[in-house]
C-alpha cells in the first residue's frame, strides 16, 4: 500500500474566529511564523504523499496564493541578500509535489468536502484526509507516517483516535472496539456525537484518516445524516467490511485550532519548541 494523495478540506467558515475569518482563512492564522495548513502539508509529504488536493470554497483564495509562486516577492528578497527568508519562501512545497484545488460549491459537510476531490481519486487506491484544525505534533515520526505503516501492514483503513473525557463524547465521532492490541484498535462501529449516556467508548476519531477509494462510492450515495449533513463518519462504517477499519492510538501531541484555546497553546507549543 503506497500512499500518494491528501485531501485538505478548507471550504469551512471559521466562524469561531470572526471577525478575524472574514478576510482570513482560518487555515491561514498563524501557529508562529507559518499558517496553519502548512503543518498538514509538511505531515502529509513526510509521509510520502506527492499530490495535495485542496477543497476550497468563496474566499479562500488565499489558500491557493500561498502554495503559489511569488516571483516579485522572490525577486526583492534576493535582491536584499535575505537568503534565508527567501529560502523558506520558495520551498513550501518541494518540487516533486504537486498541488490541486477544486471547489466544494456548497457547504454540505465533511463527507461531502471529501466527496468534491472524487475525480482526482484512482478508483483502487488508498488517500488520505487531513483535517488542518488538528495540529499534530506526531512522535517519533509525524502521526501520518506513523498510520502508513499500520494501514500498510494491514491493508485497511485507519482513522487516528485519541482518548478524550467521557463528558466531551458527544462532540466528536466515537469508535466501537471489536478488539484492541496495543494502539491498534479493530472497529466494528462508529457513532457521530453519542449521547454520553450512549458512547460505546472513550475514543474519539480527529483529524487523518487514510481510507480507500470505495469510501467515496459510499459518499456519493449517502444520504444526509447528522445536522442534515453528508457525514465522513456514516460512511467509515462501509469500510468496516472490506477493507477493513482500524483506529490507531498515535503518539505525540493533538491542538484543536478550531478553538481559541487550543490555537493559543499551540502557538506556545511550537514557539517554545
Amino acid at each position: 500500500m503506497i500512499l500518494k494523495k491528501a485531501v485538505f478540506p478548507v471550504a469551512g467558515l471559521g466562524t469561531r474566529f470572526l471577525p478575524a475569518t472574514k478576510t482570513i482563512p482560518k487555515e491561514m492564522l498563524p501557529i508562529v511564523d507559518r499558517p496553519i495548513i502548512q503543518y498538514a502539508v509538511d505531515e502529509a509529504i513526510e509521509a510520502g504523499c506527492d499530490t495535495l488536493i485542496f477543497v476550497t470554497g468563496r474566499s479562500k483564495r488565499a489558500v491557493e496564493d500561498y502554495f503559489d509562486r511569488s516571483p516579485e516577492l522572490e525577486a526583492e528578497l534576493e535582491a536584499k541578500g535575505k537568503i534565508e527568508a527567501l529560502e523558506a519562501v520558495r520551498n513550501i512545497i518541494p518540487p516533486h509535489v504537486k498541488v490541486l484545488f477544486v471547489r466544494q460549491p456548497q457547504p454540505l459537510g465533511l463527507g461531502h468536502a471529501v466527496l468534491c476531490a472524487q475525480p482526482l481519486i484512482g478508483k483502487d487506491e488508498f488517500f488520505a484526509v487531513m483535517l488542518p484544525d488538528d495540529l499534530l505534533d506526531g512522535h517519533p515520526t509525524g502521526v501520518l507516517s506513523q498510520m502508513v505503516k499500520v494501514a500498510a501492514e494491514h491493508g485497511s483503513s485507519v482513522v487516528a483516535v485519541e482518548e478524550v473525557p467521557r463528558n466531551e463524547v458527544n462532540k466528536y465521532g466515537i469508535v466501537d472496539p471489536a478488539s484492541e492490541d496495543g494502539p491498534l484498535i479493530k472497529l466494528q462501529g462508529i457513532v457521530e456525537k453519542p449521547p454520553i449516556d450512549q458512547a460505546p467508548s472513550t475514543s474519539a476519531v480527529v483529524g487523518r484518516y487514510i481510507l480507500h477509494a470505495s469510501v467515496l462510492d459510499t459518499l456519493e450515495h449517502q444520504p444526509p445524516g447528522s445536522g442534515g449533513e453528508i457525514q465522513l463518519t456514516d460512511a467509515l462504517v462501509h469500510q468496516i467490511e472490506k477493507p477493513g477499519l482500524m483506529g490507531y492510538r498515535f503518539g505525540g501531541k493533538r491542538f484543536d485550532c478550531g478553538s481559541k484555546r487550543g490555537f493559543l497553546v499551540a502557538n506556545i507549543h511550537f514557539g517554545l519548541k
